[in-house]
């Protein structure tokens, strides 16, 4: 056994596996994540070592024997950290958040007080909702805020987040924490664990550690092989042209449920859709299953490796756009892509291409019409460029010499509601930090047999903190619903959504409009 200090109790855990393995498979600490599947590379289960921030899937329990371990549970101004976080919209599904609130409570002051160091101190850490900014704001706000102990959360700000993220989400402090209900932070202690083997089988264990050696788990790797665009441009005389890949969702909390004999699953929507792309996941019919072939509650946990094997990517596309908006989108076939791409662009003409890769979906985030209508968007002659989603929200934006971004959204927000519009500006400044990276650096190679070979959260291209520029979103009031009349402003319409596509075309045009996305093949994460 190892004996170390938690949170200021002592305990004592098998002397195996890593420090993250003993906190949640052992000690039931479930505010520590594992993100990374474990990679060491997400920053979801960062702990203080002696009071030194460390990711804790990584580091061997028996290094700290005898040492003292603070989680954020143990923080004396955790409470005032969430407060803040929640107040600025710098939490979104909650799952990266602690361990972003352990790093950056072992700041100084002055660190704090200076966006560039709280930028590089994320360097350890990945978050795939916020967009960074919103963080690094409630970081600079902190020293300010006494912490009210109150967080008034109003029915249309629920109704807001769930528009936004796509399924019912919490709000609230306690989402910064880590308590936003996620599948296996509630699974029976006594839970067997099923981990999935490389032919698609489960092994199941009594723990996590029997599982994972049962399936024959093998670490993920981050490849050298080089990105491909699987389609040719359509030939044709076109004022635009644009190919795009094999894109990951690289949503942190990989897919996991539980449940009973007999009983409904708990399943991996716990509190986010992953944008759309764990809407079709397996996890709960599993557990399910196995639950009732063994006669007690099953735990199925997928890897990170599984998450980019077997989830979803967006569908390819090859598009070729005349100046009068018309043209001929070549895309890898889909189940609704004709639809979504004619939701925004009646005169394009579509083509389905059967083509060897990984599965796609138009359920992920505007697939299918947010490649077309940024294409569109740039045939303007104006500074922005504009989109109109197919719920009816209208974004603008354009990209300043500096390369900040400058969006203006209408999408029904009732600025009488403070929470919903700080939910709103927090889920649109996450969507612009998506844009910029679908456009400069996020792309999957692909291996000749269709099985995607980046296997490592660090390999799919996500912006880093240090490298995403500063989002200005101003939300305006009213919509763009055609049946709201002239007073349109209790007519509430995903925002976040319109503001990826318009985002999008307007960091394609501050690039100058190459053929390719990603534009960058040397960005950070490409190499």
């Amino acid at each position: 056994m190892i004996g170390f200090d938690l949170d200021g109790t002592p305990v004592e855990v098998p002397a195996g596996g890593s420090l993250l393995d003993a906190l949640r498979e052992h000690l039931g600490v479930r505010s520590v994540k594992d993100g990374c599947s474990p990679q060491g590379q997400c920053g979801c289960c960062t702990v203080w070592v002696d009071g030194t921030p460390r990711v804790a899937c990584v580091t061997p329990v028996t290094r700290v024997s005898g040492r003292s371990i603070t989680t954020v549970d143990g923080l004396a101004d955790a409470r005032r950290w969430a407060e803040t976080f929640a107040a600025h919209g710098a939490s979104q599904c909650g799952f990266c958040t602690p361990g972003i609130i352990v790093r950056l409570a072992a700041l100084t002051e002055q660190q704090r007080s200076s966006p560039d160091a709280v930028a590089r101190a994320l360097l350890a850490h990945l978050c795939r909702c916020t967009g960074w900014q919103t963080v690094i704001e409630a970081v600079a706000a902190f020293d300010r805020a006494a912490g009210t102990g109150q967080w008034a959360v109003s029915n249309r700000s629920l109704e807001r987040a769930a528009i936004e993220g796509g399924v019912p989400q919490s709000l609230g402090p306690d989402v910064a924490l880590g308590r936003g209900g996620f599948a296996d932070d509630h699974a029976p202690g006594d839970a067997l664990v099923a981990v999935r083997r490389r032919d698609g089988s489960w092994a199941v264990g009594a723990d996590l550690a029997a599982a994972r050696a049962a399936s024959g788990k093998v670490q993920g790797r981050r490849t050298t092989a080089p990105v491909r665009w699987p389609l040719d441009l359509p030939s044709g005389s076109w004022a635009r042209t644009l190919r795009t890949t094999w894109v990951e969702p690289a949503y942190l909390e990989p897919d996991a449920a539980w449940c009973e004999p007999g009983g409904e699953p708990a399943g991996p929507l716990g509190n986010g859709g992953a944008f759309g792309g764990k809407l079709d996941s397996e996890v709960s019919s599993v557990a399910r299953r196995l639950a009732d072939e063994h006669g007690c509650s099953v735990r199925v946990l997928s890897t990170r490796e599984d998450v980019v094997r077997l989830g979803p990517k967006r569908p390819p596309m090859a598009i070729g756009v005349r100046p009068d908006g018309t043209g001929l989108v070549r895309v890898v076939r889909t189940p609704g892509v004709v639809e979504a791409i004619g939701s925004v662009a009646p005169g394009i003409e579509v083509e389905e291409v059967d083509v060897v890769g990984p599965r796609t979906s138009t359920r992920l985030r505007a697939a299918g019409w947010a490649e077309v209508a940024a294409v569109l968007a740039t045939l303007g002659d104006g500074p922005e460029c504009v989109v109109t989603s197919p719920a009816g929200a209208v974004a603008a934006a354009r990209l300043s010499d500096d390369g900040a971004v400058h969006v203006r959204v209408r999408c029904g927000v009732d600025h009488d509601d403070p929470v919903e519009s700080v939910i709103t500006r927090s889920y649109c400044v996450g969507a612009a930090h998506m844009a910029l990276g679908w456009v400069r650096s996020e792309a999957l190679s692909i291996g000749d047999d269709g099985v995607p070979l980046d296997l490592t959260i660090r390999s799919f291209g996500v912006l880093r903190a240090v490298d995403t520029p500063l989002v200005h979103v101003e939300l305006e009031a009213g919509s763009n619903d055609r049946d709201a009349g002239d007073d349109m402003s209790a007519t509430m319409v995903n925002g976040s959504d319109a503001v990826f596509a318009a985002v999008a075309a307007a960091a394609w045009r501050h690039a100058g409009l190459p053929p390719e996305w990603p534009t960058d093949r040397n960005a950070e994460g490409r190499t």
